[in-house]
């Protein structure tokens, strides 16, 4: 199955992972969240995602600041859209 959102905690502290180890596994769980959403989703289950998916981005932000502000960023220019 793999990780789950539960996890981030547990995959930021691995020591004998990479840094870009524990980015590639923190956006295969933000990947993961948005395949399960589809047309039937509802507005609450749409909000939730993106809740969870920014705990994801902020979790990477503490791994490399750059890219997770990059990627927060991109959050909030679409949210404004």
């Amino acid at each position: 199955m793999g990780y789950t959102i539960h996890d981030i905690d547990k995959i930021i502290n691995f020591k004998t992972w990479t840094d870009t180890k524990k980015i590639d596994e923190l956006l295969l769980i933000d990947c993961r969240l948005y395949m399960n959403m589809g047309c039937s989703s509802t507005k609450k289950e749409k909000e939730e995602t993106k809740r969870l998916s920014r705990k994801i981005y902020r979790a990477i932000k503490t791994i490399d600041k750059q890219m997770g502000q990059h990627f927060l960023m991109a959050m909030d220019t679409n949210d404004t859209k």
